[in-house]
């Protein structure tokens, strides 16, 4: 396993969700993130348990692309991962963003 993290921001302050969001399945080629509030300062925190090595300049690409459009306060991610392609990532976090009122 591989384990990563990434912050980024801070941003503005907001509203932060009321309850915590999960999305997805821990299967091949899948991933599932866990979104919950939690007091970073303003910042928008991602911890990534990879089944997949050497990719974190990628993680970080995708992760930074969502946090940028999302700009989302205070919420930490959590991702256990099976191996998604970038374009999964994305799927996921956008539903994930739905879910919390900020797509």
């Amino acid at each position: 396993m591989e384990h990563l993290v990434f912050e980024f921001g801070p941003y503005p302050e907001r509203p932060r969700p009321a309850a915590a969001v999960i999305v997805g399945v821990v299967g091949s080629g899948n991933l599932e993130a866990l979104c919950e509030s939690a007091p970073l300062g303003g910042r928008l925190r991602v911890e990534v348990s990879s089944s997949v090595h050497g990719f974190g300049n990628t993680w970080k690409a995708v992760l930074g692309d969502f946090a940028d459009r999302v700009r989302l306060p205070d919420l930490l991610i959590t991702i256990n991962d099976a191996g998604a392609t970038p374009a999964v990532v994305g799927l996921r976090l956008a539903q994930a963003a739905a879910e919390l009122g900020a797509a």
